[in-house]
């Protein structure tokens, strides 16, 4: 009783039950936002046949629900605060349920795109609010166990995705792998309506004071951007018009918005609220964790499936102790951070671990790595992430209050996003680029009046005649299977360059980490006082 008390009147920290039950919500909707981003590669190929598609029309089934997602993101505070947030959240919970019955119900490939766009606008807040929501459920002094608890399904989403949607397509068929959202998705809304509470915080805008201007250069420059790094590896970038037109479009959308939100009375994104230093540090280290994690999640099955010949399934199931690990680390590390160890220490030591998986993923893979050599970097992986993502998720929220809340975990959401956008871009041009530099190299070294080069020739062109092949077709046989060698060790050596440079970009943020986040170090002792 004592407790309600001395609690402000709009206070929406919850106990017992009603908190349990509110916090296993908001993770579940989190969860199914993360798992749906990548659920659907695995399927790619049989919703191809199915629909009659293109390979071009067929990514766009990704892209369309990551542009919805990097759009209604930023906004997600204000749509709560016109609508409250129990309405939003619902509404979202219901308009993405809905989406995944039409997905699997989809006829043609460009139905399917519009769901999954329309999928993803209900996606984009059940990742965002479901945070403000557990921040605000749990005390202050508890923030670190509640932020441990969603991260866990940030984390285990993007791993969770392969292996589950392989079973799915292995055993069902592809619609299966929208309509297991809608069982979950109708509890979570009854749920939501019946537990979840709307805060006070302002009033809601008339129609004439929405800043429509902020929407509409938002929805531009983001999804201009949002294309580019989709789709520019695929178009070759900037020798495509497109890309260049949507390029240009981003850099001028995206600085009008920001000078657009300064100027206006009534922002749809906040982002004087980029002051806090806390927030700001964050947002950075939101992109790095972004880039990191969606990266290696994105390099790890394409190395294991183009050169290993693993199925979608074998390579999902190889990162689950990975991220049964990262379950094990977040309550420890919760722990750690509300007994008093300073957040940039276990900051800068989740980013030398990672540096330590990303070289031992570079010492360990040929092209015969087993998924025992695996085990112990992606553990590493696992102990590396648990240390980064609660300690960034807290201290990135620790010295915001009230609505400001929500724009945090807004802003750290759409640069987990973008990072990750732009992790998957870089890398797979990055795969692409050096692929062509080894070859070079290594055909360089190719000489064909070299003796080891002639008898390597001769051996696979008499293997090829005595499997019943004439001499002329098993020479060109042999060259031909020389060529496809060199190509696979070129591509192994490009997956190399990936693992050892995502590392040191790591490891060069530590004594950033280090010195900046000192800087706030005044902001979160007064905080953890206060608390």
């Amino acid at each position: 009783m004592a407790t309600t008390i001395t609690q402000p009147a709009n206070s929406l920290v919850e106990y017992g039950a009603r908190r349990i039950i509110i916090t296993i919500t908001a993770v579940f909707c989190a969860l199914l936002e993360i798992i749906d981003t990548t659920i659907v590669n695995v399927a790619l190929n049989d919703m191809r046949g199915n629909l009659g598609a293109t390979l071009n029309e067929i990514s766009w089934v990704i892209t369309a629900y990551s542009l919805a997602n990097v759009i209604i993101v930023p906004m997600t505070s204000w749509l709560s605060q016109q609508f409250g947030r129990r309405n939003y959240f619902a509404a979202s919970v219901v308009i993405f349920t809905v989406c995944s019955f039409l997905c699997g119900n989809a006829t043609n490939i460009w139905e399917l795109v519009i769901f999954r766009f329309l999928q993803g606008i209900g996606g984009g807040a059940l990742l965002v609010t479901s945070q403000t929501i557990i921040t605000e459920s749990w005390p202050t002094e508890k923030r670190a166990m509640a932020q441990a608890i969603y991260t866990l399904g940030v984390i285990v989403g993007p791993t969770l995705g392969p292996p589950l949607g392989g079973y799915i397509v292995d055993n069902y068929s592809w619609p299966f792998i929208f309509y297991i959202n809608i069982p979950v998705g109708i509890i979570a809304a009854i749920l939501t309506l019946q537990y979840v509470r709307s805060p006070k915080y302002d009033e809601k805008r008339p129609v004439t004071q929405v800043d429509w201007w902020g929407i509409g250069l938002l929805t531009v420059g983001i999804s201009s951007l949002q294309y580019v790094l989709e789709k520019g590896q695929e178009e070759d970038w900037y020798s495509s018009e497109v890309i260049t037109i949507l390029t240009i479009t981003a850099v001028l959308g995206i600085l009008l918005f920001i000078w657009r939100e300064l100027q206006y009375k009534y922002p749809i994104v906040e982002l004087r609220v980029l002051k806090d230093n806390n927030l700001r540090i964050g947002v950075l280290l939101s992109f790095i964790m972004g880039f990191g994690l969606f990266g290696s999640t994105f390099v790890i099955p394409l190395y294991t499936q183009s050169l290993l010949g693993w199925t979608a399934q074998q390579s999902g199931m190889l990162q689950l102790p990975s991220t049964l690990f990262v379950a094990f680390m977040m309550p420890v590390v919760a722990q750690l951070i509300q007994r008093g160890v300073p957040q940039k220490y276990l900051i800068a030591m989740g980013m030398v671990v990672f540096f330590v998986y990303s070289y031992m993923s570079y010492k360990i893979i040929t092209p015969y790595t087993s998924s025992g050599d695996f085990f112990w970097p992606l553990i590493i992986r696992g102990f590396g992430l648990g240390l980064l993502s609660v300690p960034v998720s807290t201290m990135s929220l620790s010295t915001l209050k009230g609505k400001e809340i929500g724009q945090g975990a807004a802003f750290s959401g759409m640069m987990r996003q973008l990072g990750g956008s732009f992790g998957v871009a870089l890398i797979s041009t990055f795969v692409s680029r050096q692929t062509q530099v080894h070859r070079s190299n290594l055909v360089s070294h190719l000489d064909v009046n070299s003796l080891n080069v002639q008898q390597r020739v001769m051996q696979m062109a008499s293997g090829f005649k005595r499997a019943g092949t004439d001499s002329l077709t098993a020479r060109h046989m042999a060259y031909a299977a020389l060529d496809g060698s060199v190509s696979k060790q070129a591509t192994l050596l490009s997956y190399m360059d990936v693992f050892l440079w995502v590392g040191v970009m790591f490891l060069v943020c530590v004594p950033i980490v280090l010195i900046f986040v000192k800087t706030a170090k005044s902001k979160v002792s007064l905080a953890d006082a206060a608390h």
